[in-house]
């Protein structure tokens, strides 16, 4: 995967950018996402269906992976299936 492609998901309306990324399989909803969606959707997996949100960054443990999502949908997010979390926002210093 290199920076600025495009996966969509092939159980729901899943888009994200890869913002840094490696030769990894991201999965959305327990199946692996490709450059083009499929014809036909898959089934949900239940354990990967907390759904994603616009806009959002995730990213795995060791922060290798970096994704953005620019559609959501109602799968999850994960690689080899583990989770991917959110990014968590940095804070500003103060102008005190």
């Amino acid at each position: 995967m290199k920076p600025g492609t495009k996966l969509k998901s092939a159980v729901c309306d899943t888009e994200v950018m890869v913002i840094r990324g490696s030769d990894v399989i991201v999965e959305c909803g327990g199946a692996a996402m490709g450059e083009e969606r499929p014809a036909a959707m898959a089934p949900v997996n239940t354990d990967f269906a907390a759904g994603t949100q616009i806009g959002k960054r995730y990213v795995d443990s060791a922060g290798t992976i970096e994704l953005l999502c620019v559609k959501p949908g109602k799968g999850s997010l994960s690689i080899g299936g583990v989770a991917l979390q959110t990014k968590d926002a940095k804070t500003l210093p103060s102008s005190d």
